[in-house]
């Protein structure tokens, strides 16, 4: 058996020098033929359990690694809302994660890996053309890496969302298991589908609710899809976060949620933004510079979001056309993705680009408005619409069907993303048709989850010491 240390350098080693694929160049089934020969030669098994090295680093330590330029003040909310639950620490400790899953098993095949692919990074939004699919919506840590990253970091979620949800103690494996199982028998699927249907595949947010088995929850669904469609900026959001101030439209202050700076540091971000929008606007297509510039910016303000990004730099701009017609986007600051240690600097050198290029290979339509930028203060920044028919799911409703279900769609919704930029047909031989691998996956979703209650709880004790500062009384 290899060694811990010489698995992670043999990963990633791979992750530097493999292609994402071989563009074609060898047949579907020659692919094939070499996924199934890998996994003669590292058997699905060997993906099953988890150890934690006698050289893990500190969880920690880690997290506060990674607290190094983020704004000091908001640091405590984000422990503070890391620290509610086990599930909502994973949330915001992709970082452990990826240090951790450097000591994995890789087949050292590579994909445009998701980075941050937990369960509540998915979700319902509008495409261009005004329909509602269901696909991942979150990239900031985007990169190419082993798509085994990926599927372990979503296994495991369903675990911890399980165990939070008090279902029967069966169900957190079974849920892991059926992420691998849906994983492997969608990915059979698109490796024998052509390359364009592979890219034009989606998954419609109706067929998700249809699908829903609970009366109540798909009635609740419904009912969200059609409050959201009748939703306008105009009518429903801007009245809902602008006021009118003087003569101007102004973000209302919601703090610590959404804020303006003082006085003196607003005068100096404003001007920092503006000409920084001048790079972003040079990242859009020509037909959407020209839609851009029909608005002008009115008003910035901090805007506070998620759990792994608070801290960041995050603001909104409301934008107006004439007849004040609104037009909302958020700016993210977009820093190193939490995998690149393991698998590799990115082949961009701006941040926001590797975002960006990453969420336009993964999903199956993005937002218009998708773009990146660069700060005078070297900061790397993306932007894209705020409240474009988005919707969230609710998985503290779930029960263990509702678990099952879900864990399932996810699953064909990563194979889709994947096969996108990897190679479906090798993929797919080394998973082949039996259930190895989902029982592999099953377990060692079960052992991290429990590895993940042990940080959780590692940050509570730091949190009390006063080894870090949690503003628990905050709530996502």
């Amino acid at each position: 058996m290899e060694t811990r240390a010489k698995k992670k350098s043999d990963a990633a080693a791979a992750c530097g020098q493999a292609e994402l694929h071989d563009n074609t160049v060898s047949p579907r089934d020659d692919r094939r033929a070499r996924g199934q020969a890998q996994a003669a030669a590292m058997p699905p098994q060997v993906h099953a359990g988890w150890t934690a090295p006698k050289d893990r680093r500190d969880p920690v330590e880690i997290l506060q690694q990674s607290d190094e330029g983020r704004i000091p003040e908001l640091i405590p909310l984000r422990y503070g809302r890391m620290l509610q639950t086990p599930f909502t620490f994973y949330r915001g400790s992709a970082a452990i994660m990826a240090a951790d899953l450097a000591n994995t098993p890789v087949t050292q095949v590579r994909v445009q890996a998701c980075g941050d692919c937990h369960l509540l990074n998915f979700g319902a939004f509008a495409t261009p053309e005004r329909n509602i699919v269901f696909d991942i919506n979150d990239f900031d840590e985007t990169l190419p890496a082993p798509w085994e990253w990926d599927v372990k970091r979503l296994a495991a979620s369903f675990v911890l969302l399980a165990r939070d949800n008090g279902v029967k103690p069966k169900v957190p494996r079974a849920a892991a298991e059926a992420v691998a199982r849906a994983y492997r028998e969608k990915m059979e699927d698109y490796s024998r589908m052509t390359v364009l249907n592979i890219w034009y595949s989606r998954i419609d947010w109706q067929s998700f609710v249809d699908m829903t088995s609970d009366p109540g929850l798909q009635k609740r669904r419904k009912d969200r899809t059609t409050k959201e469609m009748r939703r306008t900026i105009k009518n429903h959001y801007f009245p809902k976060l602008v006021e009118e101030s003087d003569g101007r439209y102004l973000f209302k202050d919601n703090p610590p949620f959404m804020y303006h700076l003082p006085v003196a540091d607003r005068r100096k971000f404003d001007q920092t933004v503006v000409k920084a929008f001048q790079g972003y606007r040079e990242s859009l297509q020509e037909d959407r510079r020209r839609l851009l510039d029909r608005y002008r910016l009115v008003d910035l303000a901090i805007k506070v979001v998620g759990i792994g990004s608070v801290g960041t730099v995050c603001a909104v701009a409301l934008m107006l056309a004439p007849d004040d017609e609104p037009l909302f986007l958020q700016i993210k600051e977009a820093r190193s993705s939490v995998l690149e240690p393991y698998a590799g600097k990115s082949t961009f050198a701006n941040h926001g680009q590797r975002v960006v290029e990453g969420q336009r290979i993964i999903q199956s339509a993005s937002d218009i408005f998708l773009g990146w930028t660069q700060a005078d203060n070297g900061k790397h920044f993306y932007l894209r619409q705020l409240r474009d028919m988005k919707i969230t799911l609710e998985p503290e409703l779930w029960d263990a069907d509702q678990i099952i279900q879900s864990a399932r769609v996810m699953a064909e919704v990563l194979a889709r993303a994947h096969a996108r930029s990897g190679d479906s047909a090798f993929i797919s031989g080394y998973l082949g048709d039996s259930e190895e691998f989902d029982e592999a996956i099953g377990e060692f979703s079960v052992a991290y989850a429990d590895q993940v209650e042990k940080d959780y709880e590692m940050l509570a004790a730091a949190a009390k010491s006063g080894r870090i500062t949690a503003a628990s009384e905050i709530v996502a």
